[in-house]
């Protein structure tokens, strides 16, 4: 009789498959919630796009939050990531600005096809809730901590760090109300635009 060690349930090519079809849910449902608004979209349109019926999801996710939650929860993964990188990069306040700008502006183009994210917040529980804000209010903090440095550091002019921030945010995050992927305008191009404006806006002289 077999001993339970090595299990197909538990093995490299289904964990592997498992992770490929979370992907593929949680990409079809970003597209779903660009082109229909989260309140609007069902399960079924999520399936639809996927080929599949709506109980195969359950599979993986048990509701339609759970989807909206887990798209959050790789968004700000992959902003901590970058936060990260800009910090090991580069050395000047301005550089780390530009590198997170045009790195925001990627994930918002790709790795979230333009969904607007940030403005279904209220969607989630109370809990998850307040885990993605507290996560978002940290990234705040750290465009705010560069503004200051490049206060300090004469490369930037003098400015409210938060007033900024929220100038810097509210651009990158319009993007969801107009961006498709299918236009003329891609994301490394989009990127470079924001930062050369968003962080010039700022600079002395």
């Amino acid at each position: 009789m077999p001993d339970g060690r090595g299990s197909n349930a538990t093995s490299p090519h289904v964990l592997e498959k498992r992770r490929r079809r979370r992907a593929e849910i949680l990409h079809a449902a970003l597209i779903a919630f660009r082109e229909n608004g989260y309140h609007s979209t069902t399960l079924d349109d999520i399936a639809e796009r996927l080929g599949v019926r709506n109980t195969a999801l359950y599979h993986y996710f048990p509701d339609k939050e759970s989807i909206l939650y887990e798209c959050h929860r790789e968004s700000l993964a992959e902003i901590e990531r970058m936060v990260e990188e800009a910090l090991a990069c580069c050395d000047r306040a301005s550089e780390r600005l530009a590198y997170l700008i045009r790195e925001h502006v990627r994930i918002m183009t790709e790795t979230l096809d333009g969904s607007p994210l940030a403005f279904e917040v209220p969607a989630l529980s109370a809990e998850r809730r307040a885990e993605v804000i507290s996560a978002r209010d940290h990234y705040e903090k750290v465009l705010r901590d560069l503004i200051v440095q490049g206060i300090k550091d004469a490369e930037f002019r003098e400015v409210d760090p938060k007033i900024a921030v929220f100038a810097i945010l509210g651009a990158i995050n319009w993007i969801a109300r107009w961006y498709r992927p299918e236009g003329e305008i891609h994301a490394p191009e989009l990127g470079a635009q924001f930062a050369e404006y968003l962080v010039g806006g700022l600079k002395c002289g």
